[in-house]
């Protein structure tokens, strides 16, 4: 992806006051084109945003709270949580078998957030939510498929 950046600064000498009589008006500025080789490439890709947008403490206890609730039930008593339940009675050491589970579930988690960061930047977000709901209910038809076969 290209990213184009453009900075105009006037710079008044200290024994001057400040104005903005050096600045360009919007119509000016608005006038300024991109070098021809990049034109044809701007035309047709919009820009990113240089920075996300500001995500105030209580918006992030928010999501931070809604995510550990939503993996926390999602992940009781699923084949990951009896995997360990059983390696922990084997072993006879369950802090080594919680720290082996906790560090590869923050590995997969990590890999589903930078995967999903990743492609948040190139697919908008109803395409993700559809692609995601079309992978949900294909294990489902999966699944109830192998149910009724059996």
């Amino acid at each position: 992806m290209v990213s184009v950046k453009s900075s105009i600064s006037f710079v008044t000498p200290p024994s001057e006051p400040s104005t903005f009589a050096n600045c360009p008006s919007p119509e000016a500025e608005s006038s300024i084109e991109a070098p021809p080789e990049r034109q044809s490439e701007n035309s047709s890709q919009e820009l990113p945003s240089e920075s996300p947008p500001e995500v105030s403490l209580a918006k992030e206890l928010q999501i931070f709270f809604s995510t550990f609730i939503t993996i926390f039930l999602a992940e009781l008593g699923d084949k990951t949580q009896v995997t360990t339940l059983l390696m922990s009675a084997e072993s006879h050491a369950p802090w080594v078998v919680f720290a082996g589970a906790g560090a590869a579930l923050v590995a997969t988690s990590l890999l589903g957030v930078l995967v999903g960061h990743w492609l948040s930047k190139r697919v908008s977000q109803r395409t993700l939510e559809v692609a995601a709901a079309m992978m949900l209910l294909t294990v489902s038809l999966l699944l109830v498929w192998d149910v009724v076969q059996a």
